[in-house]
């Protein structure tokens, strides 16, 4: 005999559209890697508020990754003997990661018909995921729905858990990665390339 809360959860499942399941489930299973980016940013040696400026504002989870890469590469940023050099580094690395965001606008633009604030609004979660989940539906109204869940979805659950990285960054020690600085550029790295492989 199956629990009352599995029936409940059935039943509110069912009441969702396909699309908005899939932009729920794919926002939960991204936003989650927020953690890694909170904790190995603040290793990097950016700040908190940086840290958050950088997932609330940035927005594409590569480009992030490489940004920090860049910054943990050079030494962390309480290390960085030219400043201007390795920001314009990764900023370039970010940029470079990012340029497909672009390219998903056009197509998204086409699909969505926006104008005004929501263009706008649009163009900030025009992600790899939002654009999959939409371009996975054939009805009109499901392409929009998936397109709005799915990217508002991903940027409140990922800046939520990048806040939570954060935070446990911070509290295992911050910019000494428990000590270990070769080894934390090494991971953030491989994190790196890995997620611009994967996005």
């Amino acid at each position: 005999m199956k629990p009352e809360c599995y029936d409940a959860q059935v039943h509110i499942l069912g009441r969702l559209t396909p699309a908005t399941t899939m932009g729920i489930s794919v926002s939960v299973a991204t936003g989650l890697y927020g953690v890694s980016f909170g904790a190995l940013s603040v290793a990097a040696g950016l700040s908190l508020w940086q840290t958050m400026a950088l997932s609330a504002l940035m927005f594409t989870g590569g480009s992030q990754y490489a940004f920090i890469g860049v910054i943990a590469s050079a030494g962390g940023v309480g290390h960085l003997a030219n400043v201007a050099g390795t920001g314009m580094s990764a900023l370039g690395a970010a940029s470079l990661l990012g340029v497909r965001n672009g390219i998903y606008g056009i197509q998204n633009n086409a699909r969505l018909r926006l104008h005004g604030w929501r263009k706008l609004l649009a163009a900030h979660v025009t992600i790899d995921e939002s654009t999959a989940v939409a371009s996975a539906q054939l009805d009109t109204s499901e392409i929009k729905r998936g397109f709005w869940v799915a990217g508002i979805g991903v940027w409140l659950l990922w800046n939520l858990f990048t806040l939570i990285g954060a935070l446990l960054g911070a509290a295992m020690g911050g910019s000494g990665c428990l000590g270990t600085r070769r080894c934390c550029r090494g991971g953030i790295l491989w994190v790196a390339v890995a997620a611009s492989a994967q996005r």
